[in-house]
């Protein structure tokens, strides 16, 4: 297996777009594997060199959107998407117990691949995962889909 210097960028940041808009989940709730919601998805990051998303940024706690705590999930721990929801193979706890990214303090690339590790799924920089992501790709905007 060998590994790529790609980043992961958040969607937002970027001027890409899912390249078919009905699967884009941002503002939808994650649900962890009882049912149970678990927050919102507020973001989704990109590979910055293969424009596949790789993780998603799940927000929850706080009250109206103050005080929300970020979690990242892996893509792989999705088991299904709805149009209001998206379910996760884990449970909330698990989700709100993962590791926490703080800027000051921790490499990026690093961070992720704690993240991958605290899940139990190879990094996102292993080479041929593309063909097992449940998860679209993106495209620049203007251009439609892929």
């Amino acid at each position: 297996m060998t590994n790529h210097a790609a980043q992961l960028l958040k969607l937002s940041d970027t001027d890409l777009i899912i390249a078919n808009p009905a699967e884009d989940i941002r503002g939808r709730t994650a649900r962890d594997v009882n049912g149970e919601k678990i927050g919102k998805i507020e973001d989704l990051l990109i590979d910055n060199e293969t424009n596949e998303v790789r993780m998603l940024r799940v927000e929850h706690g706080g009250v109206l959107g103050f005080g929300a705590t970020p979690s990242f999930v892996p893509v792989e721990a999705i088991s299904r998407i709805t149009d209001e929801d998206v379910h996760l193979r884990r449970a909330g706890a698990e989700v709100a117990q993962a590791p926490r990214y703080e800027p000051e303090l921790t490499d990026e690339s690093e961070f992720y691949g704690q993240v991958y590790g605290y899940y139990g799924y190879p990094p996102y920089t292993t080479s041929g995962m593309a063909s097992t992501l449940p998860y679209p790709m993106v495209a620049t905007r203007g251009m439609g889909m892929y």
